[in-house]
């Protein structure tokens, strides 16, 4: 699941930029220049957080007035804690805004089951100085298609039934291009840049507006799996390319809908017959993206 744009409305980075650091127009010139090819995302990046000179607490006051959360996410949100569906935030900002950012429009026992996978930070005491700590070597910094395939190695080496992940993924913009062949059900928030791509590249995608959209469209494909498959076999939504990975070693296999979840507990969880939005399932194996 990502993050910007996508659970809010608007950027953190942005928001930050043009009240604390190079402005809106020297943010569009850098944005212009990741556009053309002149320049990697990462070192266009890296300049925008150098502009940064406010300390951190400040900086968060203007996010927690300049943010607007997805009106239909915290309903989501719940919807997959009562049917134990675990999903993380995999994001191209900076893991300490974002977590600062869930404490505060979640309350921090929700945030605190949500895993973030995204770049670390250094950032002074006074906020001089905001350094990004890139989590891959890479012109992206964090290059989430990587993220995915680092999740889908543990999950084949944990399995122990043959069990077969679905893997989705919910995104917005530029940063999520990469990801966007990884998933066998790709979220590409309608009329942006992921969208535009899928579109362009004639990649499978399902448009939504609001999170209320992505919560129908789960309990439709759920409802699917388990009249196609049975519990046995490939998911009914199988993508080859993101699945090169996966085997089946039981008969017994069980489809699970699963999403990129990096935490030690990971586990693929059984469908239930369908998903309800109060009711705990006994046997759900699942697991979301974001």
């Amino acid at each position: 699941l990502d993050f910007d744009g996508t659970i809010f409305m608007q950027d953190t980075g942005h928001i930050l930029f043009e009240t604390f650091g190079c402005g809106p127009e020297k943010r569009a010139l850098l944005e212009s220049q990741i556009k053309s090819g002149e320049r990697s995302f990462r070192e266009v990046s890296e300049d925008m957080w150098a502009s940064l000179d406010v300390p951190f607490e400040d900086g968060f006051r203007a996010l927690e007035d300049g943010l607007e959360i997805d009106k239909d996410f915290l309903q989501f949100h719940a919807f997959c804690r009562n049917n134990n569906i675990p999903f993380n935030v995999i994001s191209a900002g900076l893991k300490p805004v974002l977590r600062r950012v869930l404490d505060h429009f979640l309350g921090e026992e929700a945030s605190s089951g949500i895993e973030i996978v995204a770049n670390d930070a250094e950032i002074d005491k006074e906020g001089h100085a905001w350094k990004p700590v890139w989590r891959h070597n890479t012109p992206l910094g964090h290059d989430k298609a990587l993220s995915i395939d680092e999740y889908k190695r543990r999950a084949e080496i944990e399995s122990e039934d043959g069990t077969i992940p679905m893997v989705v993924f919910i995104g917005d913009g530029i940063s999520d291009l990469a990801a966007a062949g990884q998933s066998d059900v790709l979220f590409a928030r309608r009329g942006l840049a992921l969208e535009n791509y899928c579109i362009e590249k004639k990649i499978e995608h399902i448009p939504y507006d609001s999170f209320a959209d992505i919560q129908r469209e789960i309990m439709r494909i759920a409802k699917l799996d388990e009249a196609k498959t049975k519990g046995e076999g490939l998911p009914a939504k199988f993508n080859p390319r993101a699945n090169m990975w996966r085997r089946v070693s039981s008969k017994q296999a069980i489809p699970a809908f699963k999403a990129l979840t990096p935490q030690n507990e990971e586990r693929a969880f059984l469908w239930p017959e369908t998903f309800t939005e109060t009711r705990r399932p006994t046997a759900l194996r699942a697991a979301t993206s974001a």
